[in-house]
């Protein structure tokens, strides 16, 4: 077992620091990590503090110092808060009028998520310049496995993600917590443990240690009701499931306890997997009762190209083919294509192309679903050039760009095109 603490480096400056220091020799700082397991971790889980409010916070620095609540909307529920309003009690999924109970003064901002897509690219990208081993868990976090990077990078894992911490810091704007292991779920667990701008690392000698006292809802899929049933059958704390045998845990919870026995001993061998670029992005409604009729067909047409297109400008894509998708009463499935000379993200172009093909399909037949989506996906700056030979297109798209610039000031419904207020 190792039992002591090897060079330490600094999370400012990156330069390495002897084990008794407590500021940095270099920077003079003191933010230093020290562990025996510093430089052998390859592991990690990066989590953005308080993601949607950091975001705000950036873009308008009279909020800096203010407490942040992002939500309210038709669900009138706290999507997140900044720091300041945590303290004050403000929780996410808190009922606003609750969160507003709690810190009356607080500052209320409806969730931009176009922007904050457009940020999480950013930071992905960052990401994946350190390894391309990145599994985005949700739009603010990911898992990223630095195996084999330290020679590239002449850094070991530790020292990388410090960096890369600081970079998203720096030129970005928003900061991150950084959790550091030998598994994914310990690697989550670390992440959580420093926040804001934290950096923690739960090595393998601690690891059932660690673990031991901490109480089993930390376990992933252990939720409420499974925390409840535990409970009174005594298991309250990770220790007494380490103390168990795996077969009678599945005696008494079936699959799941398998899942309690090794989670409880930090035993993970989930790797981490690269998702894949999307190939297409579609919407699609299941009507709840059988359509016919071409021009009712044709109304419920024009919101789900809306929605693709919101969808490809919040991701930054755009499509060189239609692709439209019917499917009748009877389950059969069509599916109905056509490939453009440019790449599109604009629900104008989408409908006038998708419109035709629905109409060669609507002539009498029953349908039970309609969806529409783009394939072919590109580059979002490579969609909808200016077309000298036909400037009413060139309009139609500053038109929708221009309603888009609205849509994001003022909400989404406050300008529609009359083709979406046809009853």
């Amino acid at each position: 077992m190792t039992t002591t603490t090897p060079q330490g480096f600094c999370r400012d400056c990156f330069a390495s620091v002897p084990p008794e220091a407590t500021r940095c020799p270099a920077c003079k700082r003191p933010r230093l990590k020290f562990h025996p397991e510093l430089h052998t971790l390859t592991i990690a889980h990066m989590d953005c503090d308080a993601f949607y409010a950091a975001v705000e916070k950036r873009d308008n620095p009279e909020l800096r110092d203010k407490p942040l609540i992002i939500g309210g909307g038709t669900r009138g529920v706290v999507s997140t808060c900044c720091y300041i309003a945590r303290i004050r009690g403000v929780r996410s999924a808190m009922p606003m009028f609750k969160a507003l109970a709690a810190c009356p003064e607080a500052v209320v901002i409806k969730p931009d998520m176009t922007k904050y897509a457009r940020v999480a690219r950013d930071v992905r990208a960052l990401m994946r310049d350190l390894t391309p081993l990145v599994e985005p868990v949700s739009i603010d976090e990911a898992f990223l496995d630095l195996s084999g990077t330290e020679r590239l990078h002449h850094a070991s894992a530790a020292i990388s993600m410090a960096r890369l911490a600081k970079r998203i810091e720096d030129e970005i704007g928003i900061t991150v917590s950084v959790g550091l292991s030998h598994n994914k779920f310990l690697a989550k667990i670390a992440s959580d443990l420093d926040k804001p701008r934290g950096f923690a690392i739960i090595g393998r000698e601690e690891t059932l240690s660690f673990l031991a006292e901490k109480p089993v809802s930390m376990i992933w899929g252990v939720g409420k009701a499974l925390e409840t049933k535990l409970a009174r059958d005594g298991i309250t704390r990770i220790a007494h499931l380490q103390r168990m045998e795996e077969n009678d845990l599945m005696a008494r919870y079936g699959s799941m306890g398998r899942r309690l026995s090794r989670l409880s001993r930090g035993l993970d061998t989930r790797g981490v997997e690269p998702v894949h670029e999307a190939k297409s992005i579609s919407s699609e409604t299941t009507f709840m009762r059988d359509i016919a009729d071409a021009a009712e067909l044709d109304r419920k047409l024009w919101p789900l190209c809306e929605k693709v297109s919101a969808r490809a400008k919040a991701a930054g894509l755009s499509g060189s083919t239609i692709v439209l998708k019917l499917k009748t009463a009877d389950f059969k499935t069509r599916t109905r294509n056509q490939t453009l000379p440019d790449p599109t993200q604009l629900a104008e172009v989408i409908y006038r192309i998708a419109a035709p093909m629905l109409a060669r399909e609507a002539t009498g037949t029953s349908f039970r679903l309609l969806g529409v989506g783009i394939s072919g996906l590109a580059d979002g700056d490579l969609a909808d050039p200016n077309d000298l030979l036909d400037p009413a297109a060139t309009r139609r798209a500053a038109a929708e760009r221009a309603m888009d610039k609205l849509r994001a000031k003022f909400g989404d419904k406050s300008i529609v095109k009359g083709r979406g207020l046809r009853r």
